[in-house]
């Protein structure tokens, strides 16, 4: 295989260039490309049948791709299946990116977190966005599941979102909260992070 200058990248949203051989795909089925590896994340472009990408990188468990669309100036993420890809796309670096932020609106406030069992509630105190604004949130997280530690992305339109995360992981759990608008994300606020417990709460009885 000729070897070909092909892009890898490191956290941010500019590339450094190395000499790798160059992974493309062609997109199946019309897609969404976002601005992060899940659909939790905001819609940057739209992929259409036939349009052809550059695989740039992938998430840790290989289900999206980085690409470089070749009508778009962008890079953006897709899910894999949804592409054919010619090359071994695993053997990339997995790779996560900065995400365009919001001068429009402040981060969200009063994030707090509790337990209850293997599920980890993340409430924060709502933030105001005009409707036109209004995309929600975003709540990153690298929680323990299958004895395995592996990041989670959810969308919520409302200020709470119950995540699962069991005991078994060297590693420590964690998340953040960014609110979203059209234009991008606001800063985001770390989740204190409640410890696994095998104590159970029970609901109080009524007076």
């Amino acid at each position: 295989m000729t070897e070909t200058a092909t892009i890898t990248l490191t956290p941010s949203r500019t590339p450094t260039v190395t000499a790798t051989p160059e992974i493309r795909g062609r997109v199946l089925v019309q897609s969404n490309c976002r601005y992060g590896p899940g659909s939790a994340y905001l819609y940057e472009w739209g992929l259409y049948p036939g349009n052809r990408v550059t695989v740039l990188n992938r998430n840790e468990e290989g289900t999206w791709v980085y690409v470089d669309p070749w009508n778009f100036v962008d890079y953006c993420w897709v899910k894999a299946d949804l592409l054919e890809i010619d090359g071994d796309y695993l053997s990339l670096e997995p790779y996560y990116g900065l995400l365009p932020g919001s001068k429009l609106y402040g981060p969200v406030s009063n994030v707090r977190a509790s337990r209850l069992g293997e599920e980890v509630w993340i409430a924060w105190d709502p933030i105001w966005m005009t409707e036109d604004d209004d995309r929600g949130y975003l709540i990153e997280t690298w929680v323990c599941q299958d004895g395995k530690f592996v990041f989670r992305p959810f969308h919520a339109d409302y200020p709470l979102v119950i995540v699962e995360d069991e005991p078994g992981c060297r590693e420590e759990s964690h998340g953040r909260v960014y609110a979203a608008e059209k234009h991008g994300y606001t800063r985001w606020v770390a989740a204190p992070w409640p410890p696994y417990t095998t104590q159970v709460r029970t609901p109080q009885a009524e007076p």
